[in-house]
């Protein structure tokens, strides 16, 4: 099975046999943690960052009185803290949304990267930028969307963030985010969400089967969410010197 951070990496173009072989090293040390375990908990400074390996994560932040906003969902081949090299104390934090492996890479080893490799400290880099690019697609979700827009444009984006890294099949995916989940990171009630999910499939633009999610009409699911995958980044190419 081919590493999903490689995988998602030689999207961007082709890593040589050296830069793999650095990959694989130091993402050797991995954890398995269970649902709703915290990764990297809020506010702390942790000594390395977390790839996501296999599952689903999130980052998330409380307000003071305990109430959640997810921020991102994270799934293989993502770093999900990769900030915390240069920041060292986060703001938010990581919990796994399922059963995840993570590999936690030493920030001694990113700097190792950043004197040696500087292509793939540059892959690497643009992988940041699109989180960024993500972060502001949602804020503009949530601000000038409805709920049934939000939800539209982000199983299209799901869609195509599981693509690179071979979990996806004819448009289907598999989605174990709950409805409370995506209520917290859209800003609607749980009651809300499923409204709007049965309105998807009502139209004839999803079809659940268990956790599995069937996107049955792929254009008109793009058009309702006004979802264009430029801001992913997902084919472009970082040039070597």
């Amino acid at each position: 099975m081919s590493h999903p951070l490689i995988a998602k990496l030689e999207r961007h173009g082709p890593l040589s046999e050296d830069e793999k072989h650095v990959l694989r090293q130091i993402t050797l040390r991995t954890s398995v943690y269970q649902a709703r375990e915290d990764i990297v908990p809020e506010g702390s400074c942790p000594n390395h960052s977390s790839l996501i390996l296999s599952g689903f994560a999130t980052r998330q932040k409380h307000s003071v009185d305990g109430r959640r906003q997810i921020t991102a969902f994270h799934v293989p081949g993502d770093f999900a803290d990769l900030h915390s090299f240069l920041l060292k104390k986060i703001d938010d934090g990581v919990a796994a949304l399922t059963t995840c492996t993570v590999s936690h890479v030493a920030h001694s080893d990113l700097k190792e990267i950043t004197k040696h490799y500087p292509h793939l400290t540059r892959v690497l880099w643009l992988t940041t930028l699109v989180d960024g690019a993500v972060h502001r697609a949602w804020m503009t979700s949530l601000g000038r969307m409805d709920a049934r827009e939000r939800l539209a444009h982000f199983l299209c984006e799901l869609r195509d963030r599981l693509e690179p890294v071979q979990m996806t099949k004819d448009n289907s995916y598999e989605l174990p985010i709950t409805q409370e989940e995506l209520g917290d990171a859209f800003g609607i009630t749980t009651v809300h969400v499923n409204r709007v999910l049965q309105g998807l499939r009502s139209d004839g633009l999803i079809t659940s089967r268990g956790k599995t999610l069937i996107i049955d009409d792929w254009e008109r699911l793009k058009e309702v969410g006004q979802y264009d995958p430029d801001y992913l980044h997902i084919d472009q190419e970082v040039e070597r010197d």
